[in-house]
């Protein structure tokens, strides 16, 4: 009779463990996101009032410099896995490293140019009551950003994610 009641023990003590284990390796159910401090995304082609001309000739506009864009971003982590294998050799050559630092800034430099040559090509599109439009649009949206940056600084260390919390 002992032998039997160890055996149901140890049933059951196997089941519990298992039961434990496996409630440890499934993902705990995440509570809905709170967006009170997510800043929505303005619907510029709501708000602006754009017409189909003006949508589609925005749209050719991104197409083109989306290609761009992936091509120089390729650049730009090329250019920093240089850098930062010249910065980590083994016989790590100032001048090198002073190479691939201007290569990374020619690159970041051409990625913000195509950036501000796409957005001012967006600009000639909209007419003038769009473009008030658009800067109301984009300060308010600046605004929420700028709250939110500040609400996630001014929170206490425990509630920061552990890339902003201070040396503990």
């Amino acid at each position: 009779m002992k032998q039997f009641n160890f055996i149901i023990l140890l049933g059951f003590i196997l089941i519990f463990s298992f039961s434990a284990a496996k409630a440890q390796n499934e993902n705990p159910p995440q509570p809905p996101p709170d967006n009170s401090f997510r800043p929505a995304r303005p619907n510029l082609l709501g708000e602006l009032g754009l017409s189909q001309e003006q949508i589609q000739q925005i749209q050719r506009i991104n197409i083109e410099s989306r290609t761009q864009m992936r091509a120089v971003q390729e650049r730009v982590r090329t250019a920093n896995r240089n850098l930062d294998q010249a910065v980590y050799a083994d016989d790590a050559n100032d001048s090198v490293i002073q190479e691939r630092l201007k290569e990374v800034q020619a690159a970041q430099a051409e990625a913000i140019k195509i950036r501000i040559n796409t957005e001012f090509e967006v600009r000639k599109v909209l007419t003038p009551e769009q473009l008030i439009k658009f800067r109301e649009i984009r300060q308010k949206f600046a605004e929420r950003m700028n709250n939110r940056q500040n609400f996630r600084g001014n929170r206490p260390p425990n509630m920061r994610p552990r890339s902003m919390r201070p040396n503990q």
